[in-house]
């Protein structure tokens, strides 16, 4: 037993289990406006089942095909499969029970969540060998994450409408704007290896931070749109604002020659976007 927890906290650890956070608020939004106020409470538990599931298997699947990859960048060299201090079987298993998690919960949510299902398996795990042949793995990235609104959607209410869409496309952005800041840290390493893609490597890091930017106004852009369709009132407004703001301060805290702020910029400020919204747009539809 002792043996099996220290192998799961690993695994946790290594695929950033508390991160969740990052996903978790957009799919709760998502289920919110399909419902009009808070769906039925077993609707939302397996909607929070499949995401857990679906991150953690997406997640450790990564780790588990990056892991040699891993092992030679200075900066990842100490995760856990890199590093050897996790069983390969291990990784394999936990990926195993976490797909069955998700489908379990699709099963359960509707015909169409579960009909679907493979689709959203096939994307989140398909990201994991973009960067081997593409520079826009950034964005299928952020689809990956994008699409758990839209997923929640469906789960409410057995089928899906264009206006969701546009929270698909803002997270989309919004998670490919941020992977593009993360990933300015590795644009060395990146250009050391001919089988490896991305936007700091082929643009550089002042160009990639401006894209970002672009990344980021456009999905604000993209929430004003969606707010004006949903009629959700000032309270939505005043969430947008302060998600704005977060951004800006996201953004100012790094530099082309000055990337020392990346896990403030990158874990802190992304944390409290995705809650910030969920409390105030979540309150405006609940009031």
């Amino acid at each position: 037993m002792s043996g099996l927890w220290t192998s799961t906290r690993r695994t946790l650890e290594m695929i950033k289990f508390e991160h969740s956070v990052f996903a978790l608020p957009f799919a709760l939004l998502g289920a919110l406006l399909a419902a009009g106020g808070w769906p039925p409470w077993p609707v939302l538990g397996w909607i929070v089942l499949a995401m857990v599931g679906a991150r953690s298997a997406a997640m450790t699947f990564n780790r588990i095909v990056d892991r040699r990859v891993d092992a030679a960048n200075p900066r990842t060299r100490g995760r856990a499969l890199a590093a050897g201090t996790l069983s390969l079987a291990f990784a394999w298993s936990f990926f195993g029970l976490s797909v069955a998690a998700f489908e379990v919960a699709a099963w359960r949510l509707n015909p169409l969540c579960l009909a679907l299902s493979p689709l959203a398996v096939g994307w989140v795990l398909f990201y994991s060998f973009t960067k081997r042949f593409t520079w826009l793995s950034h964005w299928v990235l952020g689809l990956g994450l994008g699409i758990a609104p839209a997923a929640a959607w469906i789960a409410v209410r057995g089928s899906l409408s264009l206006r969701i869409l546009l929270l698909v496309a803002a997270v989309t952005l919004w998670v490919a704007g941020f992977d593009l800041l993360y990933a300015c840290q590795d644009i060395d390493f990146d250009r050391s290896r001919a089988d490896l893609h991305s936007v700091p490597k082929r643009l550089g890091i002042a160009r990639t931070l401006k894209l970002a930017q672009a990344c980021h106004r456009t999905m604000v852009v993209l929430l004003a749109w969606l707010l004006l369709v949903s009629h959700l009132g000032v309270l939505a407004w005043v969430g947008l604002a302060a998600v704005a703001g977060l951004l800006i301060w996201e953004h100012s805290l790094l530099a082309p020659d000055d990337l020392s702020r990346m896990n403030a910029a990158f874990f802190t400020v992304n944390g409290y976007i995705g809650m910030v919204l969920l409390v105030f747009w979540g309150a405006a539809i609940l009031i």
